[in-house]
């Protein structure tokens, strides 16, 4: 007889265990982009770029791509799209090309190429939702759209099996801003693809995107690709650009249907976990919470001590909200989240009141020269918000304007004859150079309003 092996031996049940082991291992790695929700519950059997699958399978899998940015286009280019697989949109505030055909993408984001077996032709699309604002628009650099044959295509260094999305993050710094034109239209645009889709973000700005980080990790299961290194990324399709549909505005009936303010502030509430939904889960033995937006520039309360003291004085909890405590978005949308009444001069800071739970009170300083802002930006978009809205407008002896320029001067009496010399001189009067001494007699009025209506007595 020879000698017994040493080595183990494997059952019949241990055998298939260790190939179930073995086949699990392979999938993950050859599926490394996706998650338990995969993709392929939108696109069935994708294969990514592979020409492995057959002609049935590539047609199904294109489809249901189209069928995702079929939401985002109407008539011609929705017929454009399903015909050849790509179309571009262009309106007074927005720039964006779909591709439902495979996409490589180089050059930090700014170049993609497109196959075509037609004349080769360039698109640019700047993509960031405000064409019209030439100034912004000066900060957003444009990506090129190039359509080839098979032998201008780059060789691709990683191959992805869902579509990428492209949008500009150089215009920064200001919340409202953000909100309308980079946060809302990312909402609107990805909202669809169930989070199966990866961000590729040009002119980047990593401190931004660390900002908004919970948003965007709930609007993509994937991290922000970072293309610096010079690599070739491909897609099976892209959307270069965003949707817009106004100042803190989702509109149902715009494209893409059927989003709403009310569903967005769910989807905020959710990303950053606030807890309360409406002002009147706030315990009632509690003081309401009021947050004073406190500027350090222009446009700042003069006499802010004595505000926070009437405040005080008529039963509220009273947050002063400076710069620093706004800084950090995740801390002060919790603080925004759970207060009862939020006040400000007409400025970015108010855009924070998105955070703020339903039948919370909006109180808006206005300015001089400032009405026509102080409406379009906050009154309107309040009212689609489910909170209530009051509007504190100033008289012309509580503006530092008055100091300066006498009663009788035009920048008081007729604002019209400012906005006649153009919006550099306007804003360096009335955004920039205008601060606000308010007077307590009659702003305590509009402070017993906003108590009465988050349902607490003054008395």
């Amino acid at each position: 007889m020879g000698k017994e092996s040493k080595r183990p031996v494997l059952g019949a049940a241990s055998t298939g265990l260790l190939l179930i082991v073995v086949s699990l291992c392979i999938a993950l790695l050859v599926l490394k982009d996706a998650p338990f929700l995969s993709w392929r519950n939108q696109i069935p059997n994708w294969r990514g770029n592979s020409d492995a699958g057959e002609v049935g399978e590539v047609t199904e899998e294109r489809d249901g791509l189209k069928d995702l940015l079929r939401r985002l286009v109407r008539g011609e280019e929705r017929n454009q799209l399903q015909v050849g697989g790509f179309t571009c949109h262009f309106d007074l505030h927005t720039e964006m090309c779909l591709s439902a055909k495979p996409v490589w993408i180089s050059n930090g984001g700014l170049t993609v190429h497109v196959r075509s077996d037609g004349s080769k032709f360039k698109r640019l699309v700047r993509p960031y939702a405000r064409r019209e604002d030439e100034g912004a628009m000066k900060l957003v650099t444009p990506v090129q759209v190039l359509h080839g044959d098979a032998a201008d295509l780059p060789a691709c260094n990683f191959t992805h099996s869902i579509p990428a999305v492209i949008f500009s993050t150089g215009v920064t710094g200001n919340a409202f801003h953000e909100f309308s034109e980079i946060i809302i239209p990312l909402f609107l645009t990805c909202r669809h693809f169930r989070s199966q889709l990866k961000f590729v973000t040009t002119d980047r700005n990593a401190l931004w995107i660390q900002k908004y980080s919970r948003i965007l990790n709930r609007l993509s299961d994937y991290e922000v690709l970072n293309l610096a290194d010079g690599s070739v990324h491909c897609f099976p399709g892209a959307v270069v650009g965003l949707r817009y549909h106004g100042n803190l505005a989702l509109n149902t009936s715009d494209i893409p249907g059927g989003h709403s303010m009310r569903e967005f502030r769910q989807f905020l509430r959710e990303s950053y976990n606030l807890k309360t939904k409406n002002v009147h889960e706030i315990e009632k033995l509690q003081k309401p919470v009021l947050i004073l937006i406190s500027r350090t520039n222009s446009r700042k309360f003069l006499n802010e001590d004595a505000i926070v003291e009437l405040a005080q004085g008529l039963g509220f909890q009273v947050v002063t909200a400076g710069p620093s405590m706004m800084s950090n978005l995740e801390l002060f949308a919790k603080t925004v989240g759970s207060c009862s009444v939020f006040i400000g001069v007409h400025g970015a800071g108010l855009a924070n009141g998105i955070f703020l739970p339903d039948g919370a009170v909006v109180v808006q300083v206005v300015l001089l020269g400032l009405e026509w802002g102080s409406s379009n930006y906050f009154e309107i978009p309040a009212t689609a918000m489910d909170v209530r809205y009051l509007e504190y407008k100033i008289e012309p002896q509580e503006s530092s304007l008055a100091e300066v320029y006498g009663l009788d001067h035009p920048v008081i009496v007729d604002p019209l004859s400012v906005f006649a010399m153009g919006y550099t001189a306007v804003r360096a009067v009335y955004v920039d150079g205008q601060n606000v001494t308010i007077n307590l007699d009659r702003f305590t009025g509009t402070l017993e309003e906003a108590r009465r209506l988050v349902g607490h007595s003054t008395t």
